[in-house]
């Protein structure tokens, strides 16, 4: 399923969405002009490995360093369906977290969420060396507090059923919870397997995350409606 749009229009301009967006791409382009070697290095460095992370806090708990890899690996993709991807769901749902939020707080909450699911993902495969990278699990928080906060929201999307193409309004709840059952049932599988290229359980993480922190950064003048 492809989101195309939803229907709840932001009161303000999604300033730090786009932002986002646009350091994402940024950075995107600047992996673009690295050469494989180069490339390889520049992931390895600024990826997150789950066995190195804990190595490094290990020998130096008190060194910011050791966590950086909890945040730059969230402005690194490894392709072009990769980074549009997670820049689409940013662009699709995080305008109206933003506006709920604020910006400053909107800022604060991804990269929270996006911290707590690379930290789901280390403590579900520890002793993994392959280096994580991407938005996906920030984004994840994005969609997590989109279920909370605009269940009943309508996204229009792509739906392809057998041979045709469809394109329906799904209510948020429906689009959310199918995508978080997705995930939930591919980590699952993944405890079982040895080396999965995809964190799933940073997905998980993050979308939980983004339901459980986005009442505590909204303002308190914020009315929840349902």
């Amino acid at each position: 399923m492809i989101p195309i749009r939803d229907n709840i229009r932001s009161g303000n301009f999604p300033l730090l969405a786009v932002a986002l967006i646009i350091a994402n791409f940024y950075v995107f382009y600047q992996e673009l002009q690295l050469s494989s070697r180069g490339l390889n290095a520049f992931i390895l460095t600024y990826g997150l490995i789950p066995s190195e992370f804990l190595s490094a806090i290990s020998r130096d708990p008190l060194s910011p360093a050791s966590y950086f890899p909890l945040l730059s690996n969230l402005f690194l993709h490894g392709g072009w369906m990769h980074i549009i991807g997670n820049m689409w769901y940013i662009w699709i749902f995080g305008d109206n977290i933003e506006d709920r939020l604020g910006h400053i707080r909107f800022l604060g909450f991804y990269i929270a969420c996006g911290v707590i699911a690379n930290l789901a993902h280390v403590a579900f495969d520890p002793a993994s060396a392959i280096p994580t990278i991407g938005a996906s699990g920030a984004v994840s928080g994005i969609l997590g507090a989109y279920l909370v906060t605009f269940p009943w929201a309508k996204v229009l999307t792509v739906v392809p059923i057998l041979f045709f193409i469809q394109i329906i309004e799904i209510p948020a709840i429906i689009f959310l919870g199918l995508w978080f059952f997705i995930q939930l049932q591919y980590g699952t599988m993944s405890l079982m397997m040895a080396g999965a290229n995809i964190a799933w359980w940073a997905h998980i993480g993050g979308f939980l995350a983004g339901m459980a922190l986005v009442k505590f950064f909204a303002p308190a003048r914020v009315r929840w409606r349902y």
